[in-house]
């Protein structure tokens, strides 16, 4: 998502032998297959509608094959997500435009649609996937009822996958420690602070304007002081509008970054002088969306994919790449969560807050009319 997403390397492909066990392939049709009930499988709505799991896991690797978009291998633990689905089902994962933004699936979708090469599924930030919403299949994973209503679509059009909060990242080697969200202004910082994609395009840029807004006497419904933070921030010579990656950040060209905390975290592993803030004043809770694309060309495959991301195995999966699993509650109750993981997560000390729909969208138009004019 480079914007909105870690930018990573070049599309990769991840190939496993793609069989079929279990249950019989379902019948095909031009236009697609069919699934064991008589419901075409783009318009299956859950898995019993393949006559359940074993069902659902037949089409997909009759089908063979997922397209994923915008899912670089250091965000999220994306890579070993993919790695595992991949090498369980036995289908191959085509793994395309790792670096892009959320906005850039939405593109890719609609420029691709009838190609066997479109998206099947999309992890998008919230302000493009609230806009988009239209696009997406209604799917209810097994695990649904687990996941609070205020986490998804009530029919599963989308469903919240991993969250964080969003933190300040810094090389303590270069610049002083970071206490507040105010140091960003002293002197100290001229040049080195980087904000990880463009606001009006990519989610984690977005609630990075949103975490600056909170901190200076903004609320989810008054994004502004954000933006003029930015422009401030621009103005005395502090802002640096690179898109930061782990590269980026290991060679020292982005000393301070503004990001997503699970992001931020992975590098501590990699650059022992990296440090992770989340500012007690600004605690900025938000979380991913998951979607089927309604014209997905591998429907199967990209049910399954949901039902991988929302077990225990791909919610566990999420949490070891330091993000913080939305059925998290559920799975320490049940004892099936990844305790030393979860142990590890950055502590967080205020009170969370959220951005509605209805402040996701007044603050996007918000950002569109004056975050350009903000930074030039």
């Amino acid at each position: 998502m480079n914007s909105s997403r870690l930018a990573a390397a070049a599309s990769a492909l991840i190939l496993v032998a793609a069989g079929v066990a279990g249950c019989a392939p379902p019948e095909k049709e031009a236009d697609g297959a069919v699934t064991s009930s008589g419901v075409k499988a783009g318009e299956a709505t859950s898995a019993a509608d393949f006559g359940g799991m074993d069902g659902l896991v037949a089409a997909a690797k009759e089908e063979g094959a997922l397209n994923v978009i915008a899912l670089p291998p250091d965000w999220a633990n994306y890579g070993a997500i993919i790695k595992a689905f991949s090498e369980k089902y036995g289908i191959m994962v085509n793994s395309a435009q790792p670096d892009a933004a959320s906005q850039d699936e939405i593109n890719a979708a609609n420029q691709q649609k009838g190609k066997s090469t479109a998206p099947d599924v999309f992890d998008l930030g919230q302000s493009v996937a609230l806009a988009n919403t239209a696009m997406f299949a209604p799917y209810r994973v097994e695990k649904f009822d687990e996941i609070s209503d205020s986490f998804k679509d009530p029919d599963g059009k989308w469903v919240n996958d991993y969250g964080g909060f969003m933190s300040i990242g810094y090389d303590s080697s270069q610049v002083p420690d970071i206490t507040s969200v105010d140091d960003l202004m002293k002197p100290e910082f001229r040049g080195r602070v980087a904000l990880n994609g463009d606001p009006t395009q990519a989610g984690a840029a977005f609630s990075g304007v949103m975490m600056a807004a909170l901190s200076q006497g903004g609320s989810p419904d008054d994004i502004a002081p954000g933006v003029e933070f930015f422009r401030k921030l621009n103005e005395a010579g502090n802002f640096l509008p690179v898109d930061p990656t782990p590269a980026t950040i290991e060679s020292g060209q982005t000393p301070v970054v503004i990001d997503w905390d699970y992001l931020n975290v992975v590098e501590t592993k990699k650059l022992p002088s990296w440090k992770v803030y989340i500012p007690n004043n600004a605690v900025l809770a938000g979380y991913y969306f998951q979607a089927i694309n309604a014209d997905a060309p591998h429907p199967a495959a990209a049910r399954l994919w949901q039902e991988f991301l929302f077990s225990d195995e791909g919610q566990n999966l999420y949490l070891r790449g330091g993000a913080r699993p939305v059925r998290a509650n559920s799975m320490v109750t049940a004892g099936t969560i990844d305790m030393e993981a979860y142990r590890v997560l950055p502590p967080v000390d205020g009170s969370s807050q959220f951005v509605s729909e209805a402040q996701n969208d007044a603050a996007k138009k918000y950002l569109e009319a004056n975050w350009a004019k903000a930074i030039s």
